[in-house]
Parts: structure tokens; sequence; C-alpha cells
């Protein structure tokens, strides 16, 4: 069992095995782009282990969960922390993500988010679903960092969990991972 001490602001990706999970990896992947390898992001929202600490994340609800449920299905996860966060930003972060809990899933951004896919990954259709009122998980993530003045390299209505990806991977001097992608048991 592994066992390391997650903190507020921690992203934690997974990459699941289902039919939606691997449907949500290739229509977010650009042409020419290698091949994706996560389909969901959530944030920390506490200080503790694996086994005890919460998340938010969007799920059909954005909702406060114990990332330990992840342990025993057949999910992979992996999680990063950023460098520069002040304990402040940590929180703000946390803070921010907590706000969204009890907001109904944004199913119809899916949509949109395949249709920008099928434009070769304009940002068109997305930009007609920038409400916070439905929020889909990149969403809540890339906000509640947008509030410590934190992005991945894309306008945060528009980020994917496959664009945060790629960002904490390319950028090893602002991310760094306590968890490479794997069974979190």
């Amino acid at each position: 069992m592994r066992t390391f001490v997650l903190m507020p602001g921690d992203i934690v990706f997974t990459k699941g095995s289902g039919v939606l999970s691997r449907l949500i990896r290739f229509f977010s992947r650009r042409i020419g782009e290698d091949r994706t390898r996560v389909n969901h992001v959530a944030i920390v929202v506490e200080t503790g282990t694996a086994q005890n600490v919460h998340i938010v994340e969007a799920l059909k609800h954005v909702q406060r969960n114990l990332l330990w449920r992840y342990a025993n299905d057949d999910n992979e996860v992996a999680i990063y922390r950023a460098r520069n966060l002040t304990v402040l930003q940590a929180n703000d972060i946390a803070r921010v993500a907590e706000s969204y809990v009890g907001k109904t899933y944004g199913y119809l951004k899916l949509v949109t988010h395949l249709l920008d896919w099928a434009l070769q990954g304009a940002y068109v259709f997305r930009r007609l679903t920038r409400s916070d009122r439905y929020p889909i998980c990149s969403w809540v993530v890339a906000h509640a960092y947008g509030s410590a003045g934190l992005d991945f390299g894309v306008d945060a209505d528009s980020a994917s969990p496959d664009d945060m990806w790629d960002f904490v991977q390319a950028n090893p001097d602002k991310y760094r991972w306590v968890m490479p992608l794997g069974r979190l048991t």
C-alpha cells in the first residue's frame, strides 16, 4: 500500500477502462498528438493520505469523495502537485473547488468538446457554454486554479483532462508528480 501525504490543490488524474472513459480519451486527442492518457481530473481539498483524503470531482454532480474509492476498481490514478503554490493559494484553490459541490454535471459541455474536436480542436462551441452552472471535471479544476492566477496553458472554459495532463507533463519546473499513473493500491 502506498503511503504519501496529499495536500490541498494536488491534481488527481484518472484513466478509466469503461466505454465513456475511452470515448473521452479518443475525442480529446488532437490530430498529430500522442494518444491521450487520462480522461478525468479532480482536485484534493484537504491534507491527508490517499486512504483518507477527500477530492472534489464532477461526476453526475460535482461532489466531494474519498480518493480511496479509486483503489478497488480498474482506474489508474496519477497525482501532481504545483511546485510554487503557497499555502494561501492552495487553500483558495480548494475553497473554490468546494464551492462547486452540488452543481449538476455539464453533459452539454461534453457535446461541445466533441463538436470542437470535429473542427480539429477549434474553440468555437465551448465558448457557447461558458457558464459555471453545469461544470465538467476539467472545468472545475481549471477554474479553481484560475482563482490563484494559474492556468494549464489553455482557456479554463476549454480545458480538457488531456490538456491539463499535457501541461503538467511539459512543465516539470511548475508541477511534480506525487504518484505516477498506476493503480492506487
